[in-house]
């Protein structure tokens, strides 16, 4: 892959340079320490549910090396590492009791952090829901909002003296609409009304959780969302097409944005989707609930998506590549979308299949900024997925990543200059890991995790990366076989 792109741009040296990882995908020990089951243990053992019969029990083995991880990050140089915390670690069956053992584990990985020169930036949840809840009724049901505050509160009275950065959620898109809708996530229901009870609950939850965690670490704690929100386009200015990406955005990033920023749904996406529900799941003061004042927006970037106004409906589980590269569109076949056509994209493309644009990252963080001006925000994940191949030096050369990150960083640079507020930038991720409903064929890895031995080693991309962090330039993608 080559770039247009100059290198050489340069970042305040304040600037925030981390990676991450999620929980399920990188720790492991699935049954050890008193962790009870999530939703991600039982869809992974659902046969034809996972590529190739994968799981997240080993995984990179994380909760085994973890001393071990936080001093390959030190090498790195990161500055901050986002890391989740697994729910089911920490509170086995989502209510009730604690499990010391699993507190303890991420105490410790808080004090390697501190130890190392390293920030913590805690997510509450990615994805890894109890079990135990899932069986309650999931996101769907009010009650896990509630049960959620519980165990944002007891992480923060552990971790809180320690923890300055709090992110609530990641990617509520995904546990929604590829959980309860698309199916092609855990739990793997497909149900349109219980998806948009899920993105009510999930926001809830936010709200609820932010909460907590002032309450007990005070108002010093900084409190963030992850949001993938979607940069999709219109094929043509034809009305129908405008239409098309209108709906799109609602569902996709308006009931997030709405209800968190201005602290309401659009009126529109309620009228589009009359025909699913009637959101009587919105209770009064819920609103109030959820729009608390957030210190940052992570904003998670892959990939931009096209749509026009078919004239073809389309049916569910047609397998229709949907707009974040997913085998199934999880906001397609809806009776608010059901007309709406997904086109392909030019290249080039990740192993992931999705288009390469680093333009649709400075759009998005300008259009945010424009939207929102004044909200502080960062970068907390982006990266690529590539065939990667270990070499006869025993390197991984992985120039394509190299040049994804180039281009995609120097893009975070060009939406500096035109005046928003990007504080900080986290690739994805730091080692290869489970990558969900791909299992393990897919490595977005900047360390290279051999599923065999368990052994790291770093790729040209972390050496790149490294120097990157060191200068606070961005080095030439030619520089990185010789860095390291």
């Amino acid at each position: 892959m080559t770039t247009a792109r100059p290198s050489g741009r340069q970042f305040p040296a304040d600037f925030l340079w981390g990676s991450a990882t999620a929980s399920y995908q990188v720790e492991g020990a699935v049954d050890e320490d008193g962790r009870g089951q999530s939703i991600w243990d039982t869809f992974s053992a659902t046969p034809g549910k996972v590529l190739n019969g994968d799981s997240g029990a080993v995984a990179a083995d994380h909760y085994h090396r973890m001393v071990d991880d936080v001093a390959l990050m030190k090498r790195i140089g990161l500055h901050a590492y986002r890391f989740s915390l697994a729910w089911p670690r920490i509170q086995p069956t989502g209510s009730g009791a604690f499990n010391p053992k699993g507190l303890d584990f991420y105490s410790r990985l808080v004090d390697q952090l501190g130890d190392a020169g390293i920030d913590p930036v805690v997510t509450l949840y990615h994805w890894d829901l109890p079990q135990a809840l899932e069986d309650a009724g999931g996101w769907p049901a009010r009650d896990t909002a509630y049960r959620f505050a519980d165990y944002a509160a007891k992480a923060a009275e552990v971790l809180g003296d320690r923890v300055k950065i709090w992110t609530t959620l990641n990617e509520p898109w995904c546990s929604a609409y590829l959980g309860y809708a698309a199916g092609v996530h855990a739990p793997g229901r497909e149900n349109h009304a219980d998806s948009l009870a899920a993105v009510h609950h999930l926001n809830l939850a936010h709200g609820l959780a932010g909460s907590a965690v002032r309450d007990v670490v005070g108002p010093d704690a900084q409190i963030s969302i992850t949001l993938n929100l979607h940069v999709t386009r219109a094929a043509s200015d034809s009305p129908a097409d405008l239409d098309a990406k209108r709906r799109i955005d609602g569902l996709a990033n308006g009931v997030f944005l709405g209800p968190l920023l201005d602290g309401a749904y659009p009126a529109d996406v309620i009228a589009d989707t009359a025909s699913v529900t009637d959101w009587s799941f919105v209770q009064p003061g819920d609103l109030d609930l959820i729009s608390i004042p957030l210190d940052v927006l992570g904003v998670n970037y892959y990939a931009t998506g096209l749509v026009r106004k078919s004239d073809a409906v389309r049916v569910p589980g047609d397998g229709t590549p949907g707009p974040d590269g997913h085998k199934s569109s999880a906001l397609s076949a809806w009776p608010a979308t059901d007309d709406i056509e997904w086109l392909p994209l030019p290249g080039p493309h990740t192993a992931m299949g999705w288009n390469i644009e680093p333009e649709g990252l400075t759009e998005l963080l300008v259009d945010l900024h424009t939207t929102y001006p004044g909200l502080p925000l960062v970068v907390t994940e982006n990266g690529a997925a590539f065939h990667d191949e270990v070499s006869p030096d025993g390197r991984v050369h992985d120039l394509d990543r190299v040049a994804y990150l180039h281009d995609h960083i120097d893009a975070v640079g060009e939406a500096i200059d035109h005046g928003a507020d990007v504080r900080g930038y986290f690739v994805w991720s730091l080692m290869d890991n489970f990558e969900w409903a791909y299992g393990y064929d897919r490595r977005f890895g900047i360390v290279r995790v051999d599923y065999d031995t368990l052994e790291r080693t770093p790729k040209d991309s972390a050496h790149w990366y490294a120097e990157l962090i060191r200068a606070h330039a961005i080095p030439t993608i030619e520089s990185a076989a010789s860095l390291g």
